[in-house]
């Protein structure tokens, strides 16, 4: 947290203090850092044989061979032609009337809309049925994928049951050991988009996709809701109103880790399950190696966490980041071990599909970053209040002259005061709704801290999701 003293711009991603529609199942490139990069291997040109002696003879040519000779390259160029303007067709075909519907990222294998989400893995991946159920809204109401629309349908409750419940918090990625419960809302008994119901006598065993079908009536009038994980909760509440920062109360951000590189705090980061952390892509641009990183959760002060064992890294993914731009700036942390859970350490929620954090709503960011431009790393976890702020006004020529992009979100006040700084890369940007605290973003990039029209710019973790989840179902501990 900072506020506001004179200061060169620069981007507060330096390291150490002291220096919606159908789901994505194709995401954008990733890096996926396992234990050491792998050492690139060595190419070069096959060695050459200098001890070769080629002999050339004269052929002796006939009138008979000439002839048959005319009449080969003849044959020849007449075949090469038509082959020439086959390949000629199928490029012409290709670009102008063919449209590849999904691309298995793995093999780069062309399937239609109508394989997505049918419980058959037509890529050897499997992303063809990796992001075919989401919850939506503050109710957390399952929604399921039905490639015949393409469109999400609600869930009808009749039938359902905790076991439906376990198995589809599992396919979406999570542990059936973090499972809270299922539930259900009240929903029209019919409606013109229609719902998805459970055949008869399905059990939940398979791909759940294989249970459903639609219908155009749901008699329990009720819709089915989901919780995978207990989260954006606390048992703390945070101080009063803020200028600048204040010291944060224990329990107050109980998502909050403080993550390290060779003993010093580097970055913060969040608590989504017990085995996996979000951050920032630029906090791992340097240090890919997962064996660098320790994890550190339920302590406010950095002094403490010299004398506590931390949280090894197994894995460190990141998105296809844009190191000049900052665009996509997001990584994930997958734990050798997952957290234990207390009052003092928690997960944030995801952002549900349908919910809208809109400019001036209220948000909350913390981290144990620099309180003055420039200065030193905080020893205690701070905590600040902030607004975000319309993109149409942060991509101003007097605020960042369009260097916002549709993955970043600003916070923070124009008149400065208040802002994250550096050290508090990667840490939670939240927000409170329906009781609920939810993770709107991830502490990227500014110029400066708390400077006059440069607010904090943030990694939009809504436009992430269908890329979150697709991770944790792919490395989903066993």
């Amino acid at each position: 947290m900072a506020t506001n003293e004179n200061s060169n711009p620069y981007y507060v991603n330096y390291g150490f203090h002291h220096g919606e529609g159908k789901p994505t199942h194709c995401s954008p490139s990733q890096q996926d850092y396992h234990g050491s990069p792998p050492h690139a291997p060595q190419y070069g040109p096959p060695p050459i044989n200098t001890n070769l002696i080629l002999t050339h003879t004269n052929p002796v040519y006939t009138k008979e061979g000439a002839k048959k000779s005319h009449c080969k390259c003849i044959a020849v160029l007449v075949i090469s032609v038509l082959v020439l303007l086959s390949v000629a067709a199928i490029l012409v075909w290709y670009f102008l009337f063919f449209k590849c519907d999904v691309s298995c990222h793995d093999s780069g294998q062309c399937i239609s809309t109508s394989q997505l989400c049918d419980g058959v893995k037509d890529c050897s991946s499997g992303e063809d049925e990796a992001q075919c159920f989401r919850l939506y809204g503050s109710d957390f109401v399952l929604q399921t994928y039905l490639p015949e629309s393409q469109s999400w349908k609600s869930i009808c409750a009749d039938g359902w049951d905790e076991n439906y419940g376990i198995v589809t918090c599992e396919q979406m990625g999570y542990s059936g050991q973090t499972y809270v419960k299922s539930g259900h809302v009240q929903s029209q008994s019919s409606s013109p988009d229609g719902f998805i119901k459970l055949k008869h006598g399905s059990s939940p065993a398979g791909p759940m996709q294989r249970q459903f079908i639609s219908s155009k009536s749901c008699s329990a009038s009720t819709v089915v809701t989901l919780q995978c994980i207990d989260c954006g909760s606390r048992t703390v509440l945070s101080g009063t109103r803020i200028v600048g920062g204040n010291i944060a109360k224990k329990g107050a951000w109980p998502w909050q880790v403080s993550l390290h590189v060779m003993s010093q705090h580097l970055c913060g980061g969040s608590i989504i399950t017990p085995d996996w952390i979000l951050t920032a892509a630029h906090c791992v641009e340097k240090y890919s190696d997962p064996r660098d990183w320790t994890v550190y959760a339920g302590s406010l002060n950095q002094n403490e966490m010299h004398f506590s064992q931390g949280y090894l890294v197994e894995r460190i993914i990141t998105h296809n980041f844009d190191s000049v731009t900052n665009n996509n700036d997001i990584a994930l942390m997958k734990l050798r071990r997952p957290l234990t859970m207390s009052d003092v350490v928690r997960p944030v929620c995801l952002p549900n599909a349908g919910l809208n954090f809109a400019a001036p709503e209220k948000c909350w960011i913390s981290g144990w970053g620099a309180t003055t431009s420039g200065g030193r790393g905080s020893e205690v976890l701070q905590e600040a209040q902030v607004s975000l702020i319309d993109q149409t006004v942060c991509n101003s020529r007097r605020v960042y002259d369009g260097k916002i992009t549709k993955t970043m979100i600003c916070a923070g006040k124009l008149e400065g005061g208040v802002d994250s700084c550096q050290g508090d890369s990667g840490g939670p940007l939240v927000m409170e709704k329906g009781s609920v605290w939810w993770l709107v973003g991830d502490t990227s990039w500014g110029y400066g801290c708390a400077q006059r029209n440069k607010p904090g710019v943030y990694t939009d973790v809504t436009y992430f999701l269908s890329w979150i989840y697709e991770q944790m179902q792919k490395y989903q501990r066993k």
